[in-house]
């Protein structure tokens, strides 16, 4: 019976490569072990067939950004239906147009930005790089996000010159904000730090009684096409 080694070690003697570098092919997803890819270089094998795809380079993989069409009805930062858990190589969106290898290592210690009310959906980031998490955290304030909001009643006389500059939320008086009717009974804002709940109070505030909300955009970063309960990378390069 073969001698079990260190996945490391056998791929060192495959590409007659270093220990180190047979390391970064590995966390690459470069290596098959009987036709799987195993990302891990403690992976113990003995008489399994171990495969270099030819194509393999040793650059470290780029940390993850991914972005999620969140459903209604779970949470985005914190609570017991995080929508995180959505996030699986299964619900990868097959229409991805990034052509970013899928990684298992891709799913480890995302971080979830920017803040989406619970019963409302759209685009969600998740996150384990250092720069996309500054630009959602420090410059949070100054980027803008696009929702489109369902709405039912009868707004007030001056309700939309009202939503686009004039209201107060939480004691605070808002910033103007762009809001236009995209039919009639669908509003568009382009508004920039929004709190929670509060489009559905600047709706009430002007006679509207909130049916949906669905975030479309974040900075220069748009939902898309993308299905409910779905995900796809953010290309590398690219910024909110």
């Amino acid at each position: 019976m073969p001698d079990t080694i260190r996945l490391s070690k056998r791929v060192a003697e495959l590409a007659r490569c270093s220990r180190a570098d047979a390391d970064h092919y590995i966390e690459g997803g470069w290596v098959r072990v009987d036709g799987k890819v195993i990302e891990s270089p403690q992976h113990m094998v003995s008489g399994e067939h171990v495969e270099l795809d030819p194509d393999a380079r040793l650059e470290a993989p780029e940390p993850a950004t991914l972005l999620l069409h969140k459903p209604a009805g779970f949470d985005a930062i914190e609570g017991r239906r995080p929508a995180a858990r959505l996030v699986t190589p299964e619900t990868r969106w097959a229409e991805d147009p990034t052509g970013i290898r899928l990684l298992q290592r891709h799913f480890n210690r995302l971080t979830p930005l920017v803040p989406l009310d619970a019963e409302a959906s759209g685009l969600m980031v998740l996150t384990q790089d250092g720069r996309t998490w500054r630009r959602l955290t420090e410059d949070a304030d100054r980027i803008e996000q696009e929702y489109v909001v369902e709405v039912a009643g009868d707004i007030a006389p001056y309700g939309l010159r009202r939503l686009n500059h004039g209201l107060r939320y939480q004691g605070r008086e808002l910033p103007p904000c762009k809001v236009s009717w995209q039919n009639e009974i669908r509003l568009r804002f382009a508004i920039k730090a929004v709190q929670p709940g509060q489009l559905r109070d600047m709706c009430a505030q002007v006679g509207l009684d909130v049916v949906a909300i669905r975030r479309i955009r974040i900075g220069k970063i748009p939902l898309g096409k993308m299905p409910v309960g779905e995900w796809r990378y953010l290309p590398v390069g690219e910024r909110f």
